[in-house]
């Protein structure tokens, strides 16, 4: 992949300084996208940048990739201070030469990019029938073309980044003006198509859709009372795959120490995180996630070296209140968290405790090596299957072997392990809820003012049907962070499961507005709305949900129950459906054997609405 910016010398010469801090921007966040698609970052000499990579398929999504996030950060910029790339790509043999390439493979795709339009993409013929069915893009054919010091004409395809429609090059002449009638019926069988779809979708199916799954979460809030920000996921601009774990927990560790300062509001990692790799506006981020401000970065690392950029952006003016650049060794990493922080502070306005500092110097470990294996593992952690999370465990066994005494690393294994009684078979279930359980205990006992730890403690409690218990966890979490959303969640659970629902409302709320990316927060919201007689509030939630998670079963159960509950029996049964095309030997026997609801007249009572709608 051959990637070459538009227009440079006219940039440069308007003003160098302004177009260096673009190109090296845009650079970096090409350098991400390409380590992100498998690939490798070859050589960037000015404002050129080649990479290869080992599939036609990744090179050029990519390539798409690279050109919406470059047109996403553009518009952000005066219309004269705009850059452009072209991008070529072809398959071919190269020269390897250390780490450099050379030869046909790569000329072809050089002079390939200078085929494409500016923000486009051209590939050859030899990639394109690669791809031609792989991919959800359009293609238009430009025929075969003369390429410089090449023997034989390149075929090259222009990709439309659209549509998945390949057009053929056109004919000039007279014969080209007889196709027009076949056009025209073409046209008209298109359109009555396109018609019955849209007849079809609109008419017949709106009784059968229960949540809308477009793209975008379809989520967004006002600003709160206090100053609001969103940490993004540091982009990795060294490339080195093995280095996500340290940006992302970079982002994580600044996320965990500003949400201990009260006077600030702080979404959570969850909700940050499905933005990574996404080419989004700041402007949209603040929106959907009702907060002022937007901390973004990146980080590269060489050797015992980092490099670390941040920038902190107020969203709704559209302006940069502050941008710095790091370059520190690697060990100096708790330090500069904690500097970034306290940056961020002063520049929110925001006076802190002597003991709100305190707990943000606060990092559990001077280990560098064990908290290294620490962010690993939360990385596998966060991947939510049942491979990734036995490497989590493992990791953060290390991580406890370096330093016994890290807190933190307790929690994280106490939360894989509480993971495995979701994935493992049903006799390993009491072992690994007991062993996460002694996690969680060890957690509390290392630091006792960590919420984050009471609240892993409380929702070990809640698997184990010990309310009464998960509930004093969940609170006390609660009153060391109020910020939490993972104490808020673990406490409004229990109390929901406790059928104290209209106590779980307020803290359920909470949950969600600081995380409002998390389905489980709006699986308990819907049920304290359905038990409270909420039944239009939870099932909206329930759409939201869906619109996270569109096969996500105990969201279409919560649905079942609230439609039962408020008499629209065929869309309950209709929400069944969907539970058994999702997961066809569904137990309702096995589900309410798991449930943590607490027994009763109230518990029976969901379970025979679930039966009576249809599930077995």
């Amino acid at each position: 992949m051959s990637m070459d910016a538009v227009g440079y010398s006219r940039l440069m010469g308007q003003d160098e300084a302004a177009t260096v801090r673009t190109i090296e921007t845009y650079r970096a966040a090409a350098a991400s996208l390409i380590q992100q698609h498998r690939g490798r970052m070859v050589d960037s000499p000015g404002d050129n940048i080649l990479a290869e990579f080992a599939s036609v398929v990744d090179a050029v999504q990519c390539a798409v990739a690279v050109q919406n996030e470059i047109h996403a950060r553009n518009t952000e910029l005066l219309q004269d201070r705009r850059m452009q790339f072209r991008i070529g790509i072809n398959l071919g043999d190269v020269i390897e030469q250390g780490e450099r390439i050379y030869g046909d493979g790569v000329n072809i795709a050089a002079r390939l990019e200078s085929l494409a339009e500016p923000g486009g993409v051209c590939i050859s013929k030899t990639a394109f029938d690669h791809i031609e069915t792989k991919l959800p893009l359009g293609y238009e054919y430009l025929g075969e073309q003369p390429v410089k010091n090449i023997a034989k004409p390149v075929g090259a395809y222009r990709v439309l980044m659209e549509p998945r429609v390949t057009a053929k090059a056109q004919p000039q002449a007279k014969e080209g003006t007889k196709c027009r009638p076949v056009a025209f019926i073409l046209a008209g069988c298109l359109g009555l198509t396109v018609c019955a779809a849209m007849l079809w979708q609109f008419a017949f199916l709106p009784a059968r859709r229960l949540a809308d799954n477009s793209s975008g979460h379809g989520v967004s809030f006002t600003l709160p009372g206090k100053p609001s920000i969103a940490v993004m996921p540091f982009l990795n601009i060294s490339g080195e795959r093995d280095q996500n774990f340290f940006c992302d927990g970079l982002s994580e560790s600044l996320i965990t120490a500003l949400s201990k300062v009260q006077q600030v509001f702080v979404i959570s990692r969850d909700s940050t995180f499905s933005y990574k790799d996404k080419a989004v506006k700041t402007r949209q981020v603040s929106e959907e996630l009702g907060v002022q401000y937007v901390l973004e970065g990146g980080v590269q690392t060489a050797g015992d070296r980092m490099r670390v950029t941040a920038q902190l952006i107020d969203a709704r003016k559209g302006h940069h209140l502050w941008s710095e650049r790091y370059d520190r060794r690697i060990t100096d990493i708790f330090e500069l968290q904690d500097e970034i922080t306290l940056k961020i502070l002063t520049e929110l306005q925001v006076k802190i405790t002597e003991g709100e500092e305190a707990r943000i110097h606060a990092k559990g470990t001077n280990n560098l090596e064990a908290y290294l294996k620490f962010l690993e593992a939360d990385g596998y952690r966060n991947q939510n299957n049942k491979e990734a999370n036995d490497v989590a465990t493992r990791l953060y066994q290390e991580a406890l072997a370096l330093d016994p005494n890290y807190a933190m690393a307790y929690v994280g294994l106490a939360r894989s392990l509480r993971m495995h009684w979701y994935f493992g078979p049903r006799e390993s279930l009491i072992e690994a809820l007991s062993k996460a359980m002694e996690a969680a205990e060890k957690a509390v006992e290392l630091d006792n003012s960590s919420a984050e730890a009471h609240a892993a403690l409380s929702t070990i409690f809640v698997s184990m049907h010990q309310l009464d218990r998960a509930i004093e966890a969940g609170e006390r979490a609660v009153s060391l962070d109020p910020n939490s959303a993972m104490g808020l969640y673990a406490l409004g659970m229990s109390l929901n499961y406790s059928w104290r629902n209209d106590e779980a409302l307020p803290l359920l709320r909470q949950a969600i507005r600081r995380n409002p990316f998390v389905p489980g927060y709006y699986h308990h919201f819907s049920s304290a709305c359905r038990e409270t007689g909420r039944y239009g509030d939870g099932i909206a939630a329930l759409k939201k949900c869906l619109q996270l998670a569109p096969n996500d079963v105990l969201a279409y159960l919560n649905l079942v129950s609230l439609y039962a509950y408020s008499g629209r029996e065929d869309e309950a049964r209709i929400a069944v459906e969907e539970i058994l095309r999702i997961e066809p030997a569904f137990s309702l026997e096995r589900f309410a054997r798991r449930t943590p609801w607490k027994e009763g007249p109230r518990r029976d009572r969901l379970i025979e609405s679930l039966r009576k709608s249809g599930l077995k």
